[in-house]
């Protein structure tokens, strides 16, 4: 595999969801000297999140540049953004996997997946971005869509609809990007409301559509806020995704 083609061919990996995708690793409240409250990241980046030049990120306006945390600074934009399982993730697969590659940022924080229904702003600025990273990597392969969110819909308004909603929101994105099996690695929660996590949980490990895995959250450490994964906790994410992808997905591993 040494033809210079392939050494150019970029895989492109979607990462999609809410904040916990988005990343709020090492993101730290503080207060300034008026007594106001506010947010920052820490800027501390683990040795599993570090830049590589064959890991390239998909920013807002739609070109490809070097990849480092925050990912989604610019894209979850209205909130702090700080380490997300994308860079754990990319650094885990680099080296089984030939080429670039490419990640393709799309979460936003505190969004419900009836937000990301197709028609919805943030499912058609999704597809528009995906669709971007193929062209803009001149032919590069969408080869994987990794997906946290269901926080939002750990509510008794919406729990019950969630693996309705999900199974919709897969088959729409494949529809939409032409490829019927795209491989779709969802995160089972690690943090909700405790009335209706596990009825979300529950959708999350049950959906059976094909090419569709789940890895679990459950367990990992939390920030204070109880919410959102600690960067240890995203770095050991960002892992269990590569593995996820590598034992199920990537035909070269095998």
């Amino acid at each position: 595999m040494s033809s210079s083609s392939t050494e150019s061919f970029k895989q492109i990996f979607i990462l999609s969801g809410q904040s916990n995708m988005a990343g709020r690793g090492g993101v730290i409240k503080y207060t300034d000297h008026h007594h106001h409250q506010h947010k920052k990241w820490n800027g501390v980046v683990p040795p599993q999140c570090q830049p590589h030049p064959s890991i390239l990120r998909l920013n807002a306006h739609l070109h490809w540049e070097e990849a480092r945390e925050p990912l989604h600074a610019d894209i979850d934009h209205r909130k702090v953004c700080g380490v997300g399982p994308g860079m754990a993730f990319a650094n885990g697969i680099r080296e089984r996997v030939s080429g670039t590659l490419g990640l393709v940022p799309c979460a936003v924080g505190g969004t419900a997946i009836r937000e990301w229904a197709r028609g919805c702003e943030l499912y058609e600025n999704m597809v528009k971005r995906c669709k971007a990273a193929a062209v803009e990597s001149g032919g590069g392969e969408i080869k994987a869509l990794l997906w946290y969110q269901g926080e939002s819909d750990a509510t008794a308004h919406d729990a019950d609809a969630y693996k309705g909603r999900m199974e919709k929101f897969v088959c729409d994105v494949r529809e939409d990007l032409q490829s019927p099996l795209l491989p779709i690695i969802q995160v089972a929660l690690a943090s909700g409301d405790e009335k209706y996590i596990e009825k979300v949980r529950e959708a999350q490990l049950g959906i059976k559509l094909p090419n569709v895995v789940c890895v679990d959250a459950k367990g990992l450490k939390l920030n204070d806020d109880n919410l959102h994964l600690s960067t240890e906790a995203q770095v050991q994410l960002g892992q269990m995704l590569a593995d996820a992808y590598l034992s199920h997905f990537d035909s070269c591993s095998t």
